[in-house]
């Protein structure tokens, strides 16, 4: 009989059906870093979403068999404690194919029309007292025709470029930073860096991309650039990407994620009260539909598992 236990139902918001075996279910809304050992003992199957599991957690807990991720990060669970352990992790797949990319260009059109700009010159009263029918204040550029930077190749990143494809962009697929050579398909880092007007990250956060674009690679953009961060919030040095937002090295900025989530009120990107800022809720993956199939891949990940054919299994 296994016993299966959800940590923070309450950052899912769709439909669970019953696992089709004999199980136990017990969920919480939320669990503290506290509570995690508590909230699992007796455990065979854990399922969390963004609840952190380290070793001092998961070394109290000798009935887990199974650790299932209710999103596609890893970061949140020792993964090399799980393997010694032969506690194995299931993770999702491309269940946000469509909404982190609808989200991703939702951004860029809005930053690259310069739409909270032009939204605050009509509060201001500009067009009522312009001279003509129309008012040029604010910049806007298409997006037919310019380059679309991508730093990650996975189902997301090609989803991304498929949609600047669509609109009539360039898209180059960035090799790995300092790379000592280019794959086919793939172009320089700095040279992703330099030709981008649209730079979109779509990396996992590793002690290898971690601060991937800081203050040199900032540096290294067109000051017209606009950067795009629905991935990882640890992937962009914070500080750095606000002062060349503030000092207009940048053109421009959509974030929805940062460095440590729920942010902390001295985070540097939550006082840029700036119209070429975007920051939302870490919320690009919630779609209704996507959440659904996150459910539907999260329940498919145990029940396999517990048939003794385990999928979707990340390693160390």
């Amino acid at each position: 009989m296994h016993e299966i236990v959800f940590l923070d139902r309450d950052s899912l918001i769709a439909e669970l059906r019953t696992p089709a075996f004999p199980h136990r279910w017990r969920d919480y809304p939320a669990t503290g870093p506290a509570q995690v050992a508590e909230h699992l003992r007796g455990a065979t199957v854990a399922i969390t979403n963004k609840v952190a599991l380290r070793k001092d957690a998961l070394e109290q807990l000798p009935d887990l068999r199974l650790v299932a991720i209710a999103a596609t990060g890893t970061d949140n669970v020792d993964l090399g404690y799980c393997h010694a352990r032969g506690i194995k992790v299931a993770n999702i797949r491309n269940y946000a194919v469509h909404t982190v990319p609808e989200h991703v260009f939702m951004m860029i059109l809005a930053l690259r029309r310069n739409l909270l700009a032009f939204r605050q010159d009509l509060k201001d009263g500009l067009w009522q007292r312009a001279g003509q029918f129309c008012l040029f204040t604010q910049p806007i550029h298409d997006l037919h025709g310019s380059t679309l930077g991508i730093v990650g190749r996975g189902a997301l990143g090609r989803a991304v470029a498929r949609l600047g494809q669509a609109f009539g962009m360039n898209a180059l697929y960035a090799e790995h930073k300092g790379a000592a050579s280019v794959r086919e398909g793939y172009t320089a880092f700095d040279e992703v860096l330099r030709e981008a007007d649209v730079l979109s990250l779509h990396s996992p956060l590793t002690p290898a991309t971690r601060n991937l674009i800081g203050e040199a690679e900032l540096a290294r953009m067109k000051p017209s650039a606009v950067l795009i961060n629905t991935a990882r919030g640890g992937l962009v040095d914070e500080a750095a990407l606000a002062r060349a937002l503030s000092e207009g090295r940048l053109a421009g900025a959509g974030f929805d994620v940062l460095s440590g989530e729920p942010p902390r009120a001295d985070n540097p990107l939550l006082a840029l009260d700036l119209p070429n800022f975007i920051l939302t809720p870490h919320v690009a993956w919630s779609s209704r539909e996507a959440m659904q199939r996150l459910a539907d891949q999260l329940i498919d990940n145990i029940e396999a598992f517990a048939r003794g054919e385990p999928r979707n299994l990340v390693g160390p």
